[in-house]
């Protein structure tokens, strides 16, 4: 079992940046891929980012590519999102996830477990 907590979100003007961290315990946390998803009212959950499970490799959503970091720190056993640029569309309840696969997924129905998410949102 592996337990994951969010947390860095908040309200922001557009233009603006957050560092969500996600931090984990249970498991050997450099067993697993870590992504990112995000989740806006009345819509369906997307993929946003993923890391490997030592960091080389990272995938990122079109809609976010050139403006969020996904970087993980295995000592702490956390995994964070840096985003900059953001507007008002980034708007939703972010969640971090673990799976078992050594370098993630961009499918939600991959991961094994789930944090309760972070909320941000985005001004104009």
């Amino acid at each position: 079992q592996v337990q994951l907590v969010e947390s860095g979100g908040g309200l922001v003007q557009a233009g603006g940046s957050l560092r969500l961290s996600c931090a984990a315990s249970g498991r050997t946390f450099s067993n697993y891929a870590m992504g990112w998803f995000r989740q806006a009212p009345g819509k369906e959950r997307e993929f946003v980012a993923s890391i490997s499970r030592y960091g080389a490799s990272t995938t990122y959503a079109n809609s976010v590519k050139g403006r969020f970091t996904i970087s993980r720190d295995n000592a702490k056993n956390t995994v964070f999102l840096q985003m900059n640029s953001l507007k008002p569309e980034d708007t939703a309840l972010y969640y971090c996830a673990a799976d078992r696969s050594l370098y993630g997924s961009t499918s939600p129905r991959d991961y094994d477990y789930w944090g309760q998410g972070t909320q941000v949102t985005v001004s104009s």
